[in-house]
């Protein structure tokens, strides 16, 4: 462990009980009853937390967790939780509307508010099940920037310490890992973006901000599902976009479509996955999903 890493290890330690008045120690004995409004938190979570834990991710898969509005039986398992973990960024649009204790609230990304990145305007469309909604305001796939979501799993961790100071030998052992998986993804990505060397690129949909800002990807996205053929009037919208951005690939949320896949490859565009990964994924971890994201990404640049 570097020294930065055993400093900060040593003030987790030294004040972790300065917060206990505000912030209920729960038993060790006692697991955690924790909710996260998106996976990536929850997979800090469980990472750190270990069998010391329970997360729930209320959300059903077919939803993307930034637009999911809770039900009332939702509702009351959040006023149940120990814990519950926000993205920020205004990421869980719903939070307002719901009565919480404020001690239970954790916003990992609280501590880098002034690296939120800010939206000008959007198109309103849909997500699966999860009813209209445009992207404006704030831009919210904040661990796309894995300096970023480092960050945010410290986050996690400060908080998982103050609940249950006396297992804090166990999260710092399981923490060190996860903190050097996700800075050994930052590095990764630094040295793609390097060798693109301003590529032009497309998205297809407006979720890659931080991973565009933080590894100088010269990316503009449209606002396309992978699970639906494109109007002509977007595909007039992607041919002017193109005349002025030539971009030979796309990346895409989720696998496209054959029809898209192929429509695109006329005008010389192949397509790619680079998943956010929001909700629980049906395989895989998050670190595999972002170890293979890169993977691909990496082949462009090659």
């Amino acid at each position: 462990m570097n020294r930065s890493n055993t400093n900060f290890v040593s003030k987790i330690i030294l004040f972790s009980g300065l917060f206990l008045a505000l912030n209920p120690v729960v038993a060790e004995d006692k697991p955690l009853n924790i909710y996260a409004v998106n996976y990536p938190v929850k997979f800090f979570a469980e990472s750190i937390a270990g069998d010391h834990a329970s997360v729930t991710l209320p959300m059903p898969a077919d939803i993307d967790p930034a637009f999911w509005e809770p039900k009332a039986e939702d509702v009351a398992g959040l006023q149940k939780a120990d814990m519950i973990l926000l993205n920020g960024a205004n990421y869980a649009k719903w939070l307002p509307k719901v009565s919480l204790p404020l001690f239970k609230l954790v916003n990992t990304s609280s501590e880098f508010r002034d690296a939120y990145i800010s939206l000008n305007e959007g198109v309103t469309h849909n997500h699966g099940t999860g009813g209209k909604h445009s992207h404006t305001g704030t831009a919210f796939t904040t661990w796309l920037d894995f300096s970023l979501a480092e960050k945010q799993a410290k986050s996690v961790f400060k908080a998982l310490s103050r609940k249950q100071p006396k297992l804090n030998a166990g999260f710092v052992q399981n923490f060190i890992p996860l903190q050097k998986a996700l800075l050994e993804l930052d590095v990764q990505l630094t040295e793609i973006g390097n060798a693109l060397n301003g590529q032009a690129l497309l998205g297809s949909h407006p979720v890659y901000q931080y991973l565009r800002n933080r590894y100088k990807l010269n990316l503009e996205s449209v606002h396309w599902e992978p699970e639906e053929a494109p109007t002509e009037e977007q595909w007039n919208t992607l041919k002017a976009l193109v005349a002025k951005h030539p971009a030979k690939w796309m990346l895409w949320e989720g696998v496209p479509v054959a029809e898209t896949v192929t429509k695109l490859e006329e005008l010389g565009i192949k397509s790619i996955v680079f998943s956010p990964v929001s909700n629980l994924p049906e395989t895989g971890d998050f670190l595999s999903i972002m170890n293979e994201n890169i993977a691909r990404l990496k082949t462009i640049s090659n």
